[in-house]
């Protein structure tokens, strides 16, 4: 039976499921908790703002957006599954480890098998492949580089990349050049290095997110010798690091308006400061060692990523409407 309220709820946080429950859902829930759908919103909202800048320069294709924007989509989820299942083969998911403490992990629950598992990365990256030759065949020029560096930090994100602390870095790349500036390119037909830089300003966000994820984990992860930045630089330097890119944030689209690359509105981003200060009085601050009562249950041990992504969740909505406010003024 298709179960409407969990494809919301997988959209929108990493529910846990029993083994009974499982059985029950139907194929679209099972793929969305097993992909981590909630996080793809930052893949789609990246989508959109290469759209949006491409509109803003007058060559807005939908045909080529939408196929952009649902390879992205897929493309991101293959790597979740892929990194799940990385991790779970390396031994770095097994037990009580940090992955297994929040939401889904379908092999490591036993809620799939492994021939279960790779039907649906097969689908899942097949949709993904297609979708990106048919726009690499369609698109001369950096349509081809795009797809195979795409490629690549799909299949190699989990490993080597995390585990020698190019993981963070990879995510500012992707998440903006590779991905904003990949979809501005692919509408138009022209490659734009102002997008490719505005593109930052966006990718900033997942890659708090992914900062502070791993400041959340960092014991777990040097205990399982895998070396994510912040493991590199420790716990209080890390913290630092995902403030100063917080800010930074601010910094530069206060910057894109000073240098009049855009208008006012983009300053919508500042109506996000109270989320701001919250995010940074988190970040001064080591985790609890245990929950704090008022604490969501359903979001524990998830700490400071929790509060990165809250911000992130609040900052682009309103960076994308500057963006689209401003265009049509």
């Amino acid at each position: 039976m298709v179960n409407l309220k969990l494809w919301a709820a997988a959209l929108n946080g990493m529910p846990g499921v029993t083994t009974e429950q499982w059985a029950k859902l139907d194929p679209v829930a099972r793929w969305l908790l097993a992909c981590r759908a909630s996080v793809l919103f930052m893949t789609l909202t990246a989508a959109m703002l290469g759209g949006l800048l491409a509109w803003r320069a007058g060559s807005f294709d939908l045909l080529f957006w939408l196929t952009c924007a649902t390879g992205l989509l897929f493309a991101h989820a293959s790597n979740n599954l892929l990194n799940d299942y990385t991790d779970s083969r390396r031994g770095i998911d097994r037990g009580n480890y940090y992955r297994n403490q929040y939401g889904v992990h379908v092999l490591e629950d036993g809620l799939m098998s492994e021939a279960q598992f790779w039907r649906y990365f097969a689908f899942t990256a097949g949709v993904a492949l297609a979708l990106g030759l048919w726009l690499v065949t369609a698109r001369s020029g950096p349509a081809l580089a795009l797809f195979l560096a795409g490629a690549f930090f799909v299949l190699f994100y989990t490993w080597p990349l995390k585990t020698i602390g190019l993981g963070e870095p990879a995510v500012l790349l992707v998440w903006g050049p590779l991905m904003v500036g990949g979809t501005y390119y692919i509408v138009t037909g022209a490659w734009s290095n102002e997008v490719a830089w505005l593109s930052l300003v966006f990718a900033l966000g997942p890659t708090t997110v992914l900062f502070g994820k791993h400041i959340d984990k960092l014991d777990a992860d040097r205990e399982k010798g895998v070396h994510t930045l912040p493991v590199l630089l420790g716990e209080q330097r890390a913290r630092r690091v995902t403030a100063a890119l917080l800010l930074a944030q601010y910094a530069l689209t206060l910057g894109l308006v000073l240098t009049q690359a855009f208008g006012w509105p983009l300053l919508l981003v500042f109506a996000s400061l109270p989320r701001l200060r919250r995010t940074l009085r988190a970040l001064r601050s080591a985790k609890p060692a245990a929950r704090p009562t008022a604490y969501s249950p359903a979001l524990w041990p998830l700490w400071f990523s929790a509060a990165c992504f809250r911000h992130t969740r609040q900052f682009t909505p309103l960076f994308l409407a500057g963006v689209v406010i401003d265009t049509l003024l």
